[in-house]
């Protein structure tokens, strides 16, 4: 079998290579001949996060270890001094748009909607990544520790990240939700944090629906009672008009206010949503698909290397991150092409154990 059958490269093959090498003109210009390639970057951090090495030596022993296939798989010899210069130095938002189109890649072979919902679901939130106040005191984010901030939006017809950005941890959730682009007629779903009642407007006004839990001091008063006697679980079902004085000056449309008890926990939500028509049923069952994303946070954060760095400078962190998050869209591509019923924590370990077999 040939050299460049590895399982590791015909997992890199699944990038194209020319709109790889069009993104890196765009980012990092014309760069000294001979100089470590953004490929050669791309391959070492991909390698990384696919086999789990948690160091610069770390990834330096393990190309060094398999030079015979770095011909094949257009690599250069990794050192460790060379690919830390390289993280530091070269823009990490190379990353962030390699990761969009990987993204727009894995969205044509979508396997469809889990969820009974005709329209797109999205679900937006956040999480918090601890580093060390003392190497990164750019990223202060209390008076105890530093910290970054991934904000996602998940797309649940394949549970891949749709959106992504990377933010010190002080930043608001609002500033970046403001700046994904949902498409008109998705669904969006999201906690709490992201109760600002403009930007529930301007989604209502670009045709988008949302399902969120409503603010506990929100000021409204109501404009109409829906009958609820048939669910069981429904408390109330009200269209509501927000009363506060910001509300009145941005003339706010009404919105539909549910109340709703658990059946299984016996907990009480009131949820708001700008969509008239969907039972109280299906509202409750939207905003239980806001976990997804929650659990999405947790599969990266256990199974990719995002939790601590090999560079110390934000270009680092956020090459880290995205490439993590390029690697994630691989084994997405590879799970739906395949139409295979493995979970992506099986598809990785499978990876792990493979990567430089020839198969």
């Amino acid at each position: 079998m040939a050299h460049s059958s590895t399982v590791l490269s015909q997992i890199l093959r699944l990038v194209p290579r020319h709109e790889f090498q069009t993104l890196a003109q765009q980012h990092d210009g014309n760069r000294r001949k001979g100089s470590f390639s953004r490929w050669s970057q791309f391959v070492s951090l991909s390698m990384a996060q696919l086999t789990g090495r948690s160091s610069l030596r770390d990834i330096e022993m393990a190309m060094d270890s398999h030079r015979h296939i770095n011909y094949h798989l257009g690599c250069q010899p990794v050192k460790k001094s060379t690919l830390a210069r390289c993280n530091e130095n070269l823009s990490g938002d190379f990353y962030q748009a390699l990761f969009y189109k990987l993204y727009q890649r894995c969205s044509n072979l979508l396997p469809g909607r889990s969820f009974r919902l005709k329209n797109k679901l999205f679900s937006i939130d956040s999480s918090i990544i601890d580093v060390s106040m003392k190497i990164f005191p750019q990223a202060n984010y209390n008076t105890m520790k530093a910290a970054y901030k991934l904000h996602i939006g998940l797309d649940h017809d394949g549970m891949i990240p749709a959106f992504a950005t990377v933010t010190h941890g002080k930043e608001s959730d609002m500033s970046q939700a403001r700046l994904f682009q949902f498409p008109k007629g998705s669904v969006v779903v999201f906690d709490r944090g992201y109760n600002d009642f403009s930007w529930h407007n301007l989604l209502t006004d670009k045709g988008i629906s949302f399902v969120t839990r409503i603010r506990a001091n929100a000021l409204y008063k109501v404009l109409e009672r829906r009958s609820c006697s048939k669910y069981d679980c429904v408390t109330s079902d009200q269209l509501i008009e927000y009363t506060g004085a910001k509300a009145k000056k941005e003339h706010l449309h009404p919105v539909r206010r549910i109340g709703y008890k658990d059946s299984e926990t016996g907990k009480h939500y009131v949820f708001i949503t700008n969509n008239m028509d969907w039972s109280p049923d299906t509202v409750a069952s939207i905003y239980k698909q806001r976990w997804q994303v929650e659990l999405f946070f947790k599969w990266i954060k256990q199974n990719l290397k995002i939790k601590s760095f090999i560079g110390n400078t934000e270009n680092a962190v956020k090459t880290q991150i995205f490439s993590a998050l390029c690697v994630y869209m691989l084994l997405a591509f590879i799970r739906f092409q395949s139409k295979a019923e493995y979970s992506f924590q099986k598809v990785l370990r499978l990876i792990q154990v493979n990567a430089f077999s020839k198969k």
